[in-house]
């Protein structure tokens, strides 16, 4: 997918008609993706550039920080170079206003659409514990049935902690280990204890059991909804 720069507002040609162009085809190929039910790494994306064009919208200020300089005079005896804001000239804010009334509501009908695919997948996914899950939950193994496919998904997973100016984030990064046929030999239970006998270095790992009513995209749609299922099934009780 053809990613929207950051700063896809203030640099190159500031022309309202241009950057719509710009915000549609990205719009178009976000929504043939949402149409095929493929939620990340498009929702995230989007809600990225709801809240800038909304912060931008509400603070002229940081227009301003991102706006690109055009040079007003050199002075080649003092080797300077004096640079003006673009923003100065009310031709760029109208466009900017412009652009800006357009994009918002634009995004946000996307948004709203992806929103609605992911509770859709959130409300046909159920995910429980197999086994008495250990005190140390961090890492351990999710086991995904992807609707009515005929095998199993093994990911180990692991919670990593990070810090931000203010505050402590959890994320839970996963790798993929194997794939199991579904049939009666291979139960939740059983694969737990394979796994245990193949990784020895998590003699009592965190499992859970991912199951969906429907087929959806492995790593675009399931895996992303199951991981953050997970994170608040950890932070509500399952960890220690």
């Amino acid at each position: 997918m053809k990613q929207l720069s950051a700063n896809w507002l203030t640099e190159g040609l500031i022309d309202a008609e241009y950057k719509k162009y710009i915000l549609l085809a990205y719009l178009h190929e976000v929504r043939q993706h949402f149409d095929e039910r493929r939620l990340y790494p498009f929702l995230s994306d989007l809600v990225y550039h709801y809240r800038s064009l909304l912060n931008l919208q509400q603070n002229k200020q940081a227009v301003s920080g991102q706006f690109p300089n055009k040079i007003k005079k050199v002075d080649l005896d003092n080797f300077t170079i004096e640079y003006e804001k673009l923003m100065n000239d009310d031709r760029y804010m109208e466009e900017i206003e412009s652009i800006l009334n357009f994009a918002i509501p634009k995004i946000q009908e996307e948004l709203t659409t992806g929103t609605e695919i992911y509770e859709f997948v959130e409300t046909n996914i159920n995910i429980q514990p197999v086994g008495i899950v250990p005190l140390n939950s961090d890492e351990g193994y999710l086991l995904i049935c992807n609707g009515n496919l005929t095998d199993i998904q093994v990911f180990l997973y692991k919670v990593s902690i990070f810090d931000s100016a203010h505050e402590k984030f959890r994320s839970v990064k996963t790798n993929f280990v194997s794939s199991y046929a579904r049939n009666l030999s291979n139960t939740f239970e059983n694969l737990k204890l394979n796994l245990i006998r193949q990784n020895k270095s998590l003699p009592n790992p965190a499992t859970f059991a991912v199951q969906s009513a429907c087929i959806f995209p492995l790593y675009e749609t399931l895996l992303p909804v199951a991981k953050r299922n997970l994170m608040r099934m950890l932070g509500t009780g399952y960890s220690a």
